[in-house]
C-alpha cells in the first residue's frame, strides 16, 4: 500500500515531506514484530501510528486496544496490564485478565508510556525481552504473544536522566523511532485541514462552511500552534458553531486565539529535578546577574581604556559625554573624563594627535562577584535575621532545610 493510500484509509490529512516521511516508515516497520517509539509533541496526532502498523501486519486479524498510561491510576495500572488474582488486594473479589493476556496474538498501544511507575518498567521490560509476565497476587509466569507500539510527547532521553524513565526500556522500546512532526513544521497542510474540519463540522451542524480570506490564511500559517492539530480542528468547530459571517478574515481568526502565545524565549530553568543535584532557580538566577555584572564592568573597562587612549573620536565623545560622564563616576575614574574634555576641543581643531595630556595613576575598583562569597554572605544574613532557626532561614532563602546544612558545613559558617 502507498502512502496516500494510507492516508485516505486512516484520514490523514497533508503533504508534508516530514510526514510522509514518518508514515513510509510505519509502513516499513510494520510486517516485522519490531517494537516502536513514537514521539512528538501533544495533538499531533500519534495515535493513527500504531494502527496504520497493526492493519498493515500480520497482526492485522489479531485484537488491537489502546492504552493510555497516563489515565490509570498508579495503585491499579499493573492489574489492568498484567491482571490479579482474587483476593490479591482490597476489592479483588474476583479473578482479571490483564490487557496483555486478553491482547495475546495482537498489537498493544501505550499511550504517554512515560507516565509508568518505575515498578511497572519493569514488569514491561520482561514482557519484551521474554513474553513473560506474572499476574498481581499470583507466583505463576504467563506468557503471551503481543506486539507493543509505545508514544510520548516526553523527551524521554532527559526523563532517563532525571531517574524518572528506566534507561534499558528505553532503548528496547526505541527499536524504531518515528517522530511526527509538530503543525508548525507543516505549514503546507494548515490551511488544507481547516477547510477539511470546516467542511466536516459545516456538514454536522448543517451550516454552510467557513471561506477564509487572504490575510486569514496567513494568520493561520504564521501561528505556532501549541496543540497542534487538535488546537486548530477545536478552532475550526467554534467558529463553524458562533460566527454567523461565513467569511472569515483575519481579525475574526484572532478574537478565538489566545492572547498569551507561546513565549519563544529560551527557558532559564527547565528541569525541576536539577534542584537535586546542588542547583535551583534561585542560585541560577544569582549567577546570572553576576555574570551579566561582571560584563558589564568589563565594557566600562574597555570604554575608559580606548577613551583614555583617545581611540574614540571626538564626535563620538560629545554625542555621548552624559554616557562616558556616567561611566566615569560609575568606575571611581572622573579624572579621564575631565582631561578628555580637554582633548575634545583639540580634536576639533587638530584631529591627528592629542597633545598636553600626561595620564595621572588610577586604579579599578569593583566588588568580588564571586557566587560562592555571596551566597555564603545570603546565607549568613538569613541566620542572623531568624538567631540561628535553620528551619526558618532555609524557608526564607528559597531551598532545603537539607541543602541549607550541606552548605553551612561546605562555608564553614559557625
Amino acid at each position: 500500500m502507498d502512502i496516500q493510500s494510507i492516508k485516505q484509509r486512516f484520514g490523514i490529512i497533508g503533504h508534508s515531506p516530514r510526514l510522509d516521511q514518518a508514515i513510509d516508515v510505519a509502513r516499513q516497520v510494520a510486517p516485522t514484530d519490531i517494537t516502536v517509539l513514537i514521539t512528538g509533541e501533544s495533538g499531533t496526532g500519534k495515535e493513527s501510528f500504531p494502527k496504520i502498523i497493526h492493519h498493515l501486519s500480520a497482526r492485522k486479524h489479531g485484537p488491537y486496544i489502546a492504552v493510555n498510561c497516563g489515565a490509570i491510576p498508579e495503585g491499579t495500572i499493573d492489574s489492568e496490564l498484567f491482571g490479579h488474582e482474587k483476593g490479591s488486594f482490597t476489592g479483588a473479589h474476583d479473578a482479571r485478565k490483564g490487557y496483555f493476556e486478553v491482547v495475546n496474538g495482537g498489537t498493544i498501544f501505550l499511550d504517554e508510556v512515560a507516565e509508568l511507575p518505575m515498578l511497572t518498567q519493569v514488569r514491561l521490560l520482561r514482557i519484551l525481552e521474554t513474553g513473560e509476565f506474572i499476574k498481581v497476587g499470583s507466583s505463576k509466569v504467563l506468557r503471551t504473544d503481543v506486539r507493543v507500539v509505545a508514544a510520548t510527547n516526553v523527551d524521554l532521553q532527559q526523563a532517563v536522566s532525571a531517574g524518572r524513565f528506566r534507561e534499558d526500556l528505553y532503548y528496547r522500546l526505541n527499536t524504531v523511532p518515528i517522530n511526527v512532526p509538530p503543525l508548525r513544521e507543516r505549514k503546507e497542510d494548515i490551511i488544507m485541514l481547516f477547510k477539511k474540519f470546516s467542511s466536516d463540522f459545516a456538514e454536522k451542524y448543517r451550516m454552510p462552511p467557513l471561506q477564509l480570506t487572504h490575510d486569514a490564511e496567513q494568520l493561520l500559517i504564521v501561528h505556532r500552534w501549541s496543540g497542534n492539530v487538535r488546537q486548530l480542528k477545536n478552532l475550526a468547530e467554534q467558529m463553524s458553531v458562533i460566527e454567523k459571517d461565513r467569511q472569515v478574515t483575519a481579525d475574526t481568526i484572532s478574537r478565538y486565539l489566545p492572547r498569551a502565545t507561546d513565549n519563544p524565549l529560551p527557558v532559564l530553568f527547565r528541569d525541576i529535578q536539577a534542584s537535586e543535584a546542588g542547583f535551583n532557580e534561585r542560585e541560577i538566577l544569582y549567577k546570572i546577574l553576576f555574570d551579566m555584572k561582571r560584563d558589564i564592568t568589563d565594557m566600562k573597562k574597555i570604554i575608559l581604556q580606548m577613551l583614555d587612549e583617545g581611540q574614540l573620536p571626538g564626535s563620538f565623545q560629545e554625542e555621548h559625554a552624559h554616557l562616558i560622564e556616567k561611566i566615569s563616576k560609575d568606575s571611581n575614574l572622573p579624572h579621564i573624563y575631565e582631561e578628555n574634555q580637554v582633548n575634545i576641543s583639540r580634536q576639533e581643531d587638530d584631529e591627528s594627535v592629542v597633545e598636553g595630556y600626561e595620564e595621572a595613576p588610577h586604579e579599578y575598583v569593583e566588588e568580588s562577584l564571586s557566587l560562592q562569597e555571596k551566597e555564603k554572605d545570603l546565607i549568613e544574613k538569613a541566620l542572623q535575621k531568624h538567631n540561628g532557626r535553620r528551619k526558618k532561614a532555609a524557608r526564607e532563602l528559597g531551598i532545603s532545610e537539607r541543602t541549607l546544612y550541606r552548605k553551612i558545613k561546605e562555608y564553614e559558617i559557625s
